[in-house]
């Protein structure tokens, strides 16, 4: 038996993700709305089938490459919101990468980057989170320590400064 023949394929982008990726890339096209890989300014109707395919992705990933536990991408992915933006962002990479071998292999050194970014913003913490302890994120009393925004000239960083907004 070939095994290569076992080798699933990445999975396919949701049908709506598809067609605004290449009514965006069209050359009269007068879309300007955000990329698919910025979540945050997604409208509803996009961003209600990027969860299911940014998961199946991550499993794929898991799957294919994921050999040592470091590599994991854990099962928590979507509450780590900068994790889910890179993830968004390199799934929709792969769409176009294997059209080209060149660009292929940029990929992935494009995945080794994620890989690399992943493990420092995860840190130790990453290693419960991979077995399904997903723990609350480790900065959030430093986080916490900052005001809520005003909008306005009156925020710490001015005030330490004194300059203004």
């Amino acid at each position: 038996m070939n095994p290569l023949t076992a080798f699933k394929p990445f999975p396919e982008p949701p049908a709506l993700i598809l067609e605004y990726l290449a009514e965006r890339s069209a050359e009269n096209s007068v879309l300007d709305g955000p990329t698919p890989w910025d979540l945050g300014a997604l409208p509803a109707e996009l961003i209600a089938p990027m969860p299911a395919w940014l998961d199946s992705v991550c499993r794929w990933l898991n799957e294919a490459f994921a050999w040592q536990a470091q590599d994991v991408i854990p099962p928590c992915w979507a509450v780590h919101e900068g994790l889910a933006y890179d993830i968004a962002a390199l799934a929709c990479a792969r769409i176009d990468a294997y059209e080209d071998a060149g660009a292929a292999v940029i990929w992935r050194e494009q995945y080794d980057r994620f890989l690399a970014r992943m493990n420092r913003m995860l840190g130790e913490a990453g290693n419960e989170c991979r077995v399904g302890r997903h723990d609350d994120r480790p900065a959030r009393f430093q986080l916490a320590a900052w005001p809520p925004a005003t909008g306005g000239s009156d925020t710490p960083a001015v005030r330490a400064t004194g300059g203004s907004a």
